[in-house]
């Protein structure tokens, strides 16, 4: 089995974020993707530049029949915007996928600096869809909108990550891309397990619209096909990396990934399916 993935999130019209950087990403690796769109944005690489919301009944309802016909091995969140998109999100996950592992990507300001989640849906997501998560994904700056206070440093990383924990996820992994320095520190905090910890050399490049979104469904690709967490993450890293690496350059801003690329750790592109 391929692994089906089931990303619930928002389009990005410039390709490079969003449902669009989610299927590629899935596709990439080697899994079927489906989807349930909550937001139509006008973005490219420059920003978003306008949102239109999709109404919660009809976001539950591309839920639903996909869950009910296809099956669903994953469940990736991306862009929910506001409350009730939230509530019903969460809803449909514990009712009809309660045992389905899921990956919530917290996602809150584009890269180009559009809000992409209103400020009083943070509690909502707090509450109601952390609960759920196998793992959540947040980078620092989100991290410490839902904490309350800032993660300026590594040595704030593991405390945050802790913190996050108790709020339900099964597990953090907590992105350190936004502090400065030549290296970059992923940390993952897994609930009754020591931390695993992620150093590599930074990527000097403007070319990172979308890494947050195709980081969080790659590891739901991996647990889709059947991955331990640590292997799910350790595989969407090395491929974020390679897609950084072989960015084509496109727009005036923060540019799109390549999600096809040649290479990932070393591997060919027809031997990185994980499994296959």
């Amino acid at each position: 089995m391929n692994g089906r993935v089931l990303i619930i999130a928002g389009s990005d019209s410039g390709g490079g974020a969003g449902i669009q950087a989610d299927i590629k990403t899935v596709t990439a690796l080697g899994g079927f993707a489906m989807t349930a769109v909550t937001a139509l944005t006008a973005q490219n690489t420059l920003g978003v530049h306008g949102v239109i919301g999709i109404e919660p009944g009809f976001i539950r309802q591309q839920i639903d029949v996909v869950i009910q016909d296809l099956g669903v091995d994953a469940i990736k969140t991306g862009m929910l915007h506001n409350t009730p998109v939230i509530e019903t999100v969460a809803a449909a996950i514990a009712e009809a996928a309660p045992e389905v592992p899921l990956v919530v990507d917290p996602v809150m300001v584009a890269k180009g600096g559009g809000a992409l989640l209103q400020d009083e849906a943070v509690m909502a997501l707090r509450d109601h869809l952390l609960p759920l998560a196998t793992v959540v994904t947040p980078n620092l700056p989100e991290a410490g909108v839902l904490l309350g206070w800032a993660v300026p440093d590594r040595d704030t990383m593991s405390a945050a990550a802790a913190r996050l924990a108790t709020l339900g996820p099964q597990a953090v992994l907590l992105k350190g891309g936004h502090l400065d320095g030549g290296e970059v520190m992923d940390l993952l905090t897994v609930t009754g397990r020591e931390p695993t910890t992620w150093l590599d050399p930074r990527i000097d490049s403007v070319h990172t619209h979308g890494t947050g979104c195709t980081l969080a469904s790659a590891v739901a690709t991996g647990l889709a096909q059947g991955m331990a967490l640590e292997e799910a993450v350790a595989r969407a890293r090395n491929y974020v990396r390679a897609a950084i690496l072989e960015a084509p350059g496109y727009g005036s801003g923060y540019g799109p990934l390549n999600h096809t690329p040649s290479k990932i750790a070393g591997q060919e592109k027809g031997e990185i399916h994980g499994g296959e």
